[in-house]
């Protein structure tokens, strides 16, 4: 698998919307790099939305709920990847009852599209979480 571009709106300190392109310049003319910066600058939120968009769920003690920007309505990460010949698009997102920042969280949503090379746009292969799990899976 290869991760082409991650996507992210209103995930712990990374207020608002943010996409990170991994196949554009300057990431994607080298084989390496670093994400640095300050303490709270959102470096280990690039890492929860990666497993947030693949997997529904973060790599370090947190539930999705706690993911979310203080004040926020919506949050949502989607991850952009190659595999196996397809590109792909993962999105998870989770969202405050009535679009409220008092609102309940909804529980998440997860979809899994392939890319469409002739209508120049992705076609969503499953919406729902457990077959959601099974088709990351056997990508």
């Amino acid at each position: 698998m290869k991760i082409l571009s991650v996507h992210i709106k209103n995930l712990n300190s990374l207020r608002l919307q943010y996409k990170i392109d991994f196949a554009a310049a300057p990431l994607g003319e080298v084989g390496l790099f670093a994400i640095t910066g300050d303490t709270g600058a959102g470096k280990t939120t690039i890492l929860d939305a990666i497993t947030l968009g693949l997997y529904g769920r973060v790599h370090r003690n947190k539930t999705v709920e706690e993911v979310m920007s203080h004040g926020a309505v919506e949050s949502f990460a989607e991850v952009e990847f190659w595999a196996r010949g397809k590109q792909y698009k993962s999105r998870w997102e989770i969202r405050r009852a009535h679009h409220k920042p008092t609102g309940t969280i909804q529980p998440s949503k997860q979809e899994l599209g392939v890319w469409n090379e002739k209508e120049q746009h992705y076609d969503i292969i499953t919406t729902g979480k457990r077959h959601f799990a099974l088709q990351i899976e056997q990508i």
